[in-house]
């Protein structure tokens, strides 16, 4: 039975200069008095990424003010510094990991090492210090190919690295709950989207960064293969109510419960751009990559019952959002770059 429990005061987020990191940051800083601790390795957020949501202290010790940011610069791999930053925390947001199926599949033994061993350490340093919530960032990749909609009792089948390893990384949550009492909670996002995205290599934010830079957009395989494409304001919604329920070891897919094709999402970055930037993309297709299903999108029932949880985005609006917010962060400057085809409209 899932019960609820009070918002946590002490955050601990793992991963927290990157996209969802930055943006869970931004609401927590808006809706909540609470200290925030971020562990990173800089390895793709940035201090720049940080300090765009919030005023922060860079250090390795605690940090006196209750409503202050700490960044404290470091990998999960190093199992005593992740001792050291968990102390005097009640919730880890665990969202540090080497993402990506193409990754994965080029260096395996790198994205073992952080995704399962440095998990492990994440988890250790929960136990050792009796943390209250830990929030684990899975995906649909553990699942691998399956007939959708995907749901949480359907039988992993990872067809890659990174998928193993996830898949690996829930193993780890339940077991610390069942053997430990560790209340751990994973959430398998979909493919998120949104502001704050710069340094993803997902598909929506390759196609505006292409776009923008007026290069030929490349789609993999025919385009019809399906995502489930969820907004990153919905995500952290997910999280933060993750947060006030004890449902030790869970496993809760967090989509929308659509699914979009990408040849349908090509469509509506090229629409954008022309409307608004008078931007003609062009596209072409290059071979399918292995690794990668055809189908994806999720059955989001246990999150609406568990989590009281409802996706509210609209996909186009929201893309919309996302491409604006690239130009303002990267591009405004760079407007009269030779490589910038268009001209914001509006």
């Amino acid at each position: 039975m899932i019960q609820q429990q009070k918002s946590p005061k002490h955050w601990l987020i793992t991963g927290g200069c990157g996209f969802i990191g930055t943006s869970l940051i931004y609401h927590l800083k808006q809706q909540t008095d609470c200290s925030i601790r971020v562990v990173d390795n800089l390895s793709a957020g940035t201090r720049e990424d940080l300090a765009r949501v919030c005023d922060f202290t860079e250090t390795d010790k605690p940090h006196p003010d209750s409503d202050s940011v700490e960044l404290w610069v470091g990998d999960i791999r190093d199992a005593e510094f992740m001792l050291r930053a968990a102390q005097d925390r009640d919730c880890i947001v665990h969202l540090a990991a080497n993402t990506g199926v193409i990754p994965s599949i080029k260096h395996p033994r790198d994205d073992c090492e952080t995704n399962v061993l440095g998990t492990l350490n994440v988890l250790e340093a929960a136990r050792m210090h009796k943390v209250r919530s830990f929030i684990f960032a899975s995906s649909g990749a553990p699942l691998g190919e399956q007939k959708p909609p995907i749901h949480e009792e359907k039988v992993p089948r990872p067809l890659s690295p990174y998928g193993a390893s996830k898949l690996s990384g829930e193993g780890y949550c339940s077991a610390y709950h069942g053997s430990f009492g560790l209340n751990t909670i994973a959430l398998r996002f979909g493919n998120v989207y949104g502001p704050r995205s710069g340094h993803k290599n997902s598909v929506v934010a390759k196609f505006i960064r292409q776009a923008f830079r007026g290069e030929t957009l490349t789609v993999y395989g025919d385009g019809t293969q399906t995502r489930d494409f969820i907004y990153i304001d919905d995500l952290v919604d997910a999280i933060l109510k993750a947060s006030l329920v004890q449902a030790g070891g869970e496993i809760i897919q967090i989509a929308t419960n659509r699914e979009h094709t990408v040849n349908e999402i090509l469509e509506y970055v090229k629409v954008i751009f022309q409307e608004d930037y008078n931007i003609n993309v062009q596209s072409t297709h290059a071979p399918p990559r292995k690794g990668e299903v055809m189908r994806n999108y999720s059955d989001i029932s246990k999150a609406r019952k568990l989590l009281d949880w409802e996706p509210s985005s609209d996909i186009q609006d929201n893309l919309r959002k996302t491409v604006e917010w690239f130009w303002d962060i990267s591009y405004k400057e760079k407007g009269k770059s030779k490589k910038l085809q268009g001209k914001r409209k509006r």
